[in-house]
This record gives C-alpha cells, structure tokens and sequence, in this order.
C-alpha cells in the first residue's frame, strides 16, 4: 500500500475530528491491570497534557510533530509514563507516514488489544508495565518482521546509547 503525504495528513486529520467528536476510548488504565499504576489525577500530574491525551486517552498526534521521528542516533525509546524500554533504534526506520515507526520490539515490552475506533479495526499498541496507548501495528513494514509499529512520539522517551 502506497502512503502519500495527503493520505497521511487526511488520515490525521479524520483522527483528530473524531477524537474531538468523542470517539476515543476511556483510559487504558480503566481496562486492564498493569504493574505500574497511577491514579487519572497523578497522570495527568505527571504528564504534559498533549501527552496524557495520547498514553491515557488513546489520542493522536498530528503526523511529522515530534522530533523522535528524525531521532537517528543509536540507543533506546522509552514509555513516556513509566520509563519503561519499549525499542531498540537499531529497529527503527522511516515508514513515510510521519510518526516514529519500527519493525519490532523489546520482547515482553508492548502489549495488544483490538481497536474499532473510528470506523475501522486495527491493533493498538501499549506499553505492557502501565497500559499508555502507544500507536498501532500494521502488516506492511520491512522484513523480518513485515510489521510496521506507528508510535506517538508523544508516548516515547529517547535514551541515547552511553
């Protein structure tokens, strides 16, 4: 499947009219239990507000907003709410659609759940220490995987490599 630049910025568009509609989900915190937890009032304490729309509300940032996206250096993307390692940039690539994208993860570090938000099904991606919603995996990224993991930078981290 072909992404260009209009389809991507129509496609975030389209997310950001149905999140301001109400079609977002309750918190992911309200759906599962996590090793790390907090109360809404402590997210919302600890986080930025754009950031905590995105990890504890499933929101999506505007595609090519975050710095991440350029990030090239070697070392680790981190969960934004917990810390915890959720990918290596050696697995990082540029997927065109305008949010940090890799092909595969820290094992044991994401966790899934079904999504049929907005009028369509996909998988969305959480951290698995504390529930914040991620992003989405799709099936067109590069091999091995030929998975593509399309992260908010928001809900990321960078650690540069010591």
């Amino acid at each position: 499947m072909s992404l260009s630049r209009r389809k991507v910025l129509i496609s975030g568009s389209l997310l950001s009219l149905g999140a301001a509609l109400g079609f977002g989900r309750a918190p992911v915190a309200a759906e599962g239990n996590f090793p790390f937890t907090l109360t809404d009032e402590e997210w919302q304490a600890k986080l930025e507000p754009a950031a905590y729309r995105v990890l504890r509300h499933e929101d999506t940032e505007r595609p090519y907003t975050s710095p991440l996206n350029d990030e090239k250096r070697a070392g680790t993307f981190h969960c934004a709410g917990c810390d915890q390692a959720l990918f290596e940039a050696a697995k990082k690539y540029d997927s065109g659609t305008g949010w940090p994208s890799f092909w595969d993860f820290i094992p044991g570090a994401i966790g899934t759940a079904e999504d049929n938000s907005l009028f369509m099904k996909r998988v969305e991606v959480h951290c698995s220490n504390c529930g914040g919603h991620q992003g989405h995996v799709f099936e067109d990224g590069p091999q091995p995987t030929g998975l593509r993991y399309c992260i908010n930078g928001l809900s990321l981290r960078f650690e540069p490599a010591a």
